[in-house]
């Protein structure tokens, strides 16, 4: 950790930075086109609902008993649209309690930032902030007994109350004193979070972070990195935490521009894949080149007898290359890629050759062998922006190499899905999928309650909500609550 001294010279440095950033911000012509992240399927809600005994399509499994939780920006006040990036977006957070085979409620509301209260004309919201960000619009999870809002790149968790209004800034306690991250990984064996972290204005660390099951911090193990690598996930293996540090990287030169995400494509940086032990040190961590491409979340990965590592995940051939309004990617596939620690190297093999993102599992796997994996279609247009998703979803058995595809209809365009097990013992992919489907023309939204196992067939349950929810990033299944 930085000593008095250098806080003091990287607050000052900082500060003048920024006012030479808010300067040209000012300066920034508005876009020739309408905003795609604040446009269409992305319009803002401008409103805080609370809807109760929504309107049911089917029957839910009585064995439901928990709440339904997404995330994603949604400006609480209209933006520039010549500066703003669908990544810095206000975070508002959607729930649906299910229990008793009812749909006993949704909420929507804001995650309250300084700058959402101040908006909305209320006293700001307690508990401690990074001061450089204190918005929370990522991803959102239960852990210890409570509900998260977290998110990258320096943001301190925000707890919620079980009705998702904000409680407080919480970095656990007081436990987290380095940034924490939009994807922590549960260890279905210990109930311990892993995630890799980092911290916008630090260039050469980040740290993999472990938070027990009380809720606290009990591991930030400094990893050494060059030029500020955005690392937006990870995994874990029985001894590993894998480290995507690949070439997106701060930019100076679009911060002092004036960008809210100043992230850019750097071919300049080094692309490798670190296996972190999870009990040693930073230091120890086995670095294997890849070749040069951007992972934003990978599925599952486990260990082979041989030492081997293997990790799926969605990979882009660039990112973050040519729009300066949210993610951009010319083309992404489904691989599998073998880590080699003795060689220190990576072999990438495709598993599906689609435009995808949002890959999930059985998450009782983690760390271990597993068959099936279920991702989102993107349009294969060849815009590269990733403002909507196609209407489909994908089962891929990656044992099998074969893979199902659900069509939700023209104009229908389906969220991320979580898998939901239908009891702890249940085998792997017995369950449900649960995800949220927006009818674009009809300006409505659908939570869909899909049998796992009938990947194909007519959802068990359609829960209608009456309006378009925005699709923002991460959703979860949070067990129990009120």
């Amino acid at each position: 950790m930085p000593n008095s001294i250098e806080s003091t010279i990287r607050s000052a440095v900082g500060k003048g930075l920024g006012m030479v950033a808010e300067f040209n911000r000012g300066r920034m012509a508005a876009p020739d086109r309408p905003h795609p992240y604040l446009t269409g399927i992305h319009r803002p809600m401008t409103t805080e609902e609370s809807l109760s005994d929504l309107v049911v399509e089917g029957a839910i499994p009585p064995e439901l008993d928990g709440r339904y939780l997404r995330i994603g920006p949604n400006p609480v006040t209209p933006p520039n649209p010549a500066d703003y990036h669908w990544f810095t977006g206000d975070g508002m957070a959607h729930g649906i309690r299910i229990a008793g085979g009812r749909a006993a409620w949704y909420r929507n509301r804001w995650i309250r930032s300084n700058a959402v209260s101040d908006a909305l004309g209320e006293p700001r919201a307690s508990g401690s902030r990074n001061p450089r960000t204190d918005t929370a619009n990522t991803n959102i999870i239960g852990h210890a007994g409570r509900t998260w809002a977290i998110v990258e790149a320096g943001g301190y968790p925000v707890e919620l109350s079980d009705g998702l209004d904000t409680v407080a800034h919480n970095p656990f306690g007081g436990t987290l004193t380095t940034a924490f991250s939009a994807h922590p990984h549960r260890d279905p064996a210990t109930g311990d979070l892993h995630a890799i972290c980092y911290d916008a204005p630090v260039m050469d660390t980040v740290w993999h972070v472990v938070v027990d099951p009380a809720g606290h911090v009990v591991r930030q193990e400094a990893i050494a990195v060059e030029h500020g690598p955005s690392i937006h996930d990870c995994a874990i293996t029985e001894h590993y935490v894998l480290v995507f540090d690949l070439p997106v990287t701060f930019s100076m030169k679009a911060m002092l521009g004036g960008r809210r995400f100043p992230y850019q494509w750097n071919p300049a940086h080094r692309a490798r894949v670190g296996l972190c032990p999870r009990t040693g040190r930073g230091a120890d961590t086995i670095w294997c080149d890849v070749d040069p491409c951007y992972v934003f979340h990978p599925g599952n990965a486990f260990e082979r007898a041989d030492g081997c590592v293997i990790v799926d995940v969605v990979a882009h051939d660039t990112m973050f290359a040519q729009s300066v309004f949210g993610p951009d990617s010319p083309a992404s596939r489904l691989e599998r890629w073998t880590i080699d620690p003795v060689a220190g190297a990576v072999t990438r093999a495709v598993l599906h050759e689609h435009p995808q993102e949002f890959p999930r599992f059985d998450e009782r796997q983690t760390g271990r062998p597993y068959k099936w994996l279920y991702s989102v279609a993107l349009p294969q247009d060849g815009r590269g922006e990733l403002s909507i998703s196609d209407t489909r979803l994908f089962r891929h058995d990656v044992e099998a190499a074969k893979t199902d595809i659900r069509d939700c209809g023209p104009g229908r365009h389906p969220g991320e899905f979580v898998f939901v097990p239908r009891s702890g013992e249940a085998a792997e992919g017995d369950g449900w999928l649960i995800g949220m489907v927006v009818d674009l023309p009809g300006e409505r939204t659908e939570l869909q309650i899909l049998d796992a196992g009938d990947f194909t067939g007519a959802p068990v349950a359609v829960i209608h909500i009456p309006h378009r929810i925005p699709p923002g990033f991460h959703g979860n299944w949070v067990p129990g609550g009120l």
